[in-house]
């Protein structure tokens, strides 16, 4: 019996060797190192609250394809291969999706006085109403047009760029003049020198770079000015601007203003931000991020910080207009920890965030998929739980605040 008992021991012992140990099962992490900071009374930080956390219809209506003239609508499925539908929308909003960004291009859909084609027009409006009719915020832009023959941020382009921007906002304050504060217009996405060393950074004594920023400027100013100047709700309509390449670092500059406006508390700051970019968005970087390491946190609590004591300490809003981690070898849990402390960061800051979506889950992409847009499921329902546990969070208060 005993030298029985020792065989099934220790036969138990070679089979559990052989057994892999279950991977622990990923998880929401509980945000403890995460501090409020003092939220001024402001009647356009009060609004920004509303837009909770949002998302973005990507690679839909920014596709873009050089020399197109064919068929306006059959451009919308080009890149991300479906067409939007209102099924979408309504899954979005049963998971708790406040705002929806719809980031469009216009360059493949006007004629050579800017004249933005109908059919195209019309379809991004029934998107937009789409949206809106579920009681959400929405945000329209001008996004991939950055091109010499329409919105180059260089001095050499400006009076086209200027053209370009007037042409465009003109026609579409006119179409929505009529459509409440819960629609948005975003000015321009990630304006610069594209293209050319300085596209992402340029420094203090690099020309060309101030002078962009300094035209970027110039066309959020146009931008206000020929939205105003529609009547409507336009006049008292909430629009984002961003500095040069949407960057939070050229945004804190002293080189960025904010335009003139005629209406007061209604201008909001537009950054995007893919922090720390070598987990975020880099596609060789690391896969690894943890809410417990200094390395993985600290460039996102820098950069969250610049924005508040630039702008929220002065009751002007900001809201990160993208953002996002991409899948990388299955690093679910680093992503779930990186959405946790992000949004839990921007909350605790009073700056809503929108998730990037290019509806891309598997290949050698930017693998961001969030909304698998034909069946309107979440592949990864524990990235939407994330984002929704910390937006509008409200953490521990710091010393002195």
């Amino acid at each position: 019996m005993k030298r029985t008992l020792a065989w099934i021991l220790l036969l138990a012992m070679v089979l559990g060797m052989c057994v892999p140990a279950l991977a622990e099962e990923a998880s929401v992490p509980e945000i403890t190192k995460v501090y409020q900071m003092a939220i001024p009374e402001s009647e356009a930080l009060a609004f920004t609250s509303n837009l909770k956390i949002g998302w973005n219809l990507g690679n839909t209506f920014d596709a873009t394809r050089d020399g197109y003239n064919g068929d306006d609508l059959s451009i919308e499925t080009y890149w991300c291969g479906a067409k939007t539908n209102e099924a979408m929308f309504d899954a979005l909003k049963q998971a708790g999706f406040n705002t929806i960004r719809i980031p469009v291009s216009w360059h493949n859909h006007v004629d050579a006085h800017f004249t933005i084609n109908k059919p195209w027009l019309d379809r991004v409006q029934e998107v937009c109403d789409w949206a809106l009719s579920r009681d959400m915020y929405v945000i329209l832009n001008i996004h991939h047009d950055v091109y010499p023959e329409y919105l180059y941020p260089s001095e050499e382009h400006y009076a086209t760029a200027e053209r370009y921007v007037t042409a465009i906002w003109g026609q579409l304050a006119e179409r929505f003049a009529g459509y409440d504060e819960h629609l948005i217009f975003e000015s321009m996405n990630e304006p610069r020198l594209k293209d050319t060393a300085l596209e992402w950074w340029f420094g203090n004594h690099d020309r060309p770079g101030l002078e962009s920023a300094e035209c970027i400027n110039k066309l959020n100013q146009a931008f206000v000015n020929t939205v105003r100047a529609a009547g409507g709700q336009n006049a008292t309509r909430y629009l984002m601007v961003p500095g040069y390449c949407a960057s939070p670092n050229f945004a804190c500059a002293e080189y960025f203003r904010l335009p003139e406006d005629t209406i007061e508390n209604r201008l909001i700051v537009s950054v995007h931000a893919y922090t720390p970019y070598s987990f975020a968005l880099q596609m060789d970087g690391t896969d690894h991020f943890s809410i417990n390491e200094g390395n993985s946190t600290r460039e996102i609590s820098s950069f969250m910080d610049n924005l508040y004591y630039r702008f929220i300490k002065s009751g002007i809003p900001v809201v990160i207009g993208e953002f996002g981690a991409m899948e990388k070898n299955g690093n679910l849990q680093d992503r779930l920890d990186f959405i946790a402390f992000y949004v839990a960061s921007a909350s605790a800051r009073g700056i809503p965030c929108i998730w990037w979506d290019n509806h891309v889950f598997a290949g050698n992409g930017e693998r961001f998929g969030l909304l698998q847009r034909i069946d309107a499921i979440f592949p990864e329902p524990l990235l939407v739980d994330a984002l929704m546990r910390y937006a509008g969070y409200e953490a521990v208060p710091a010393r002195g605040q």
